[in-house]
């Protein structure tokens, strides 16, 4: 395995961050110690996997959005209350959005739905991208010196990795959801 992530390690950290941006990037940035990555490509590539994943879906919704959330009802369910959402917190929406699990799909939708244009979205994807490859990049870094990550200990635990991450996601939208209601935010 370790020849492969060697040979393939940015690729497939970018097509990792463009599907399941944290999994990709902390993996790959608890593997920074052992020299198989470094730290400046782990953050550039884990921010352009993100970036040409907002942009896709800012471009959905900017060009035919309203019939693309209308031709899916359940989709339609979740973009509303955070639509309603988003227009009262613009602003810290754009700077945060990539923090928010479970809804970057949804948020660039809807932004490429509102009145915010290319130019000021490609600003914040900017700014906010390279914010939170570098702030992940970092947390997955101390991760993989303080458990002595390796390639091989990811290799002959990989399921209980990939339910770790999978746990953690579920966790942390579990607490985002919880704070919207709880607060009122929807």
């Amino acid at each position: 395995m370790e020849d492969l992530i060697h040979e393939y390690r940015y690729i497939a950290l970018m097509i990792g961050t463009f599907f399941e941006g944290e999994t990709a990037i902390i993996l790959a940035s608890s593997l920074i110690h052992k020299g198989i990555f470094n730290t400046l490509p782990t953050v550039c590539f884990a921010f352009m996997g993100s970036f040409i994943s907002d942009w896709i879906y800012y471009t959905i919704g900017r060009l035919n959005g309203k019939l693309f959330i209308e031709k899916r009802p359940k989709l339609q369910a979740k973009v509303q209350p955070v639509t309603g959402f988003f227009q009262r917190n613009k602003i810290q929406i754009l700077f945060t959005y990539r923090f928010l699990y479970g809804l970057r799909v949804i948020i660039p939708l809807i932004i490429g739905m509102s009145n915010i244009r290319p130019a000021q979205f490609l600003f914040f994807t900017v700014v906010s991208g390279f914010f939170w490859a570098g702030t992940v990049t970092f947390l997955g870094y101390v991760v993989g010196v303080a458990f002595g990550v390796s390639a091989d200990a990811i290799q002959e635990n990989l399921v209980f990795v990939l339910l770790g991450f999978a746990a953690f996601g579920i966790l942390l939208g579990y607490l985002v959801q919880t704070f919207v209601k709880k607060n009122k935010l929807t």
